[in-house]
């Protein structure tokens, strides 16, 4: 079986640092990234987005948006991609409530 398994998604969440977080402006709005979404592309790459809610509060939709060339960031997607691959390899297999 393990030959033709097919993986579709490979993703995290990953909560942005207070001292590396930022702002940026959608339709006039302006939102605090507060959490990144990273994904391993079939071909090993690494993408991300970043997600955050408008400064001025309220329900204001959950938004994406691309992630700045900064290196503290970009170390934060390789360690958090690391760690996340030691989790996955050290599963202990399913969580079966016991009766």
């Amino acid at each position: 079986m393990s030959g033709d398994l097919e993986v579709s998604a490979l993703a995290i969440n990953v909560t942005i640092p207070e001292e590396l977080r930022w702002t940026d402006t959608r339709r006039g709005q302006e939102f605090r990234l507060t959490t990144l979404n990273v994904r391993l592309l079939p071909d090993g790459h690494l993408a991300v987005k970043a997600y955050g809610r408008p400064v001025d509060g309220g329900r204001g939709a959950y938004v994406s948006f691309p992630v700045p060339d900064e290196p503290a960031l970009a170390a934060l997607v390789a360690e958090a991609a690391g760690k996340a691959g030691r989790l996955w390899a050290a599963h202990r297999g399913l969580d079966r409530p016991r009766a």
